[in-house]
């Protein structure tokens, strides 16, 4: 099976492939050279490799993509997909939004907090206003990183559903 790891900070990812070679025994090719590996898993959850005939006790901790590996007593954070999961986060790795962008009020409430001012440079999620509605106060953020170009909320007023609040450009 191919999968793809990346090591904490490097730019791209390199494939990996992975054979199984029977009775815990594996083919593991990388940058086209080809490792036979013997794995044994050992009660106290390390794995014993035996790489090209080179010993190492390894210890493996997922941290959610990220799969921490301590050999030799050194800590490598790598980053590990395979095909599909790689597939997947290109799919879900979003959109962005250009040009000006207008935020409006969810729904009709108050004004309770201003977070921003004209001409502030926002980041993307940043918060910008705060709207109270229905018993609850709603942070409504940038969905852009941008500058703040109008502003016509003020705090303590009342607005209708769809009121212009923020603008970002």
């Amino acid at each position: 099976m191919r999968y793809f790891a990346k090591l904490h900070g490097q730019k791209e990812a390199v494939p990996v492939d992975i054979e199984p070679a029977g009775d815990n025994r594996f083919k593991l090719t990388l940058n086209d050279k080809t490792f036979l590996v013997d794995a044994l898993t050992l009660d106290h959850g390390a794995v014993s490799m035996l790489v090209d005939g080179n010993s190492y006790g390894v210890e493996f901790d997922e941290q959610g993509d990220e799969v921490h590996v301590l050999v030799r007593g050194q800590v490598t954070r790598v980053d590990v997909a395979d095909e599909r999961r790689l597939r997947l986060r290109a799919g879900s790795a979003g959109f962005s939004v250009e040009g000006k962008q207008v935020i409006a009020a969810p729904m009709p409430g108050k004004v309770v907090k201003v977070l921003v001012k004209v001409g502030d440079e926002v980041k993307e999620g940043q918060g910008l206003v705060v709207v109270e509605a229905m018993k609850m106060e709603n942070e409504l953020k940038s969905p852009k990183a941008g500058k703040v170009v109008e502003l016509p909320a003020k705090e303590g007023t009342a607005v209708e559903i769809n009121a212009k609040l923020v603008v970002v450009e």
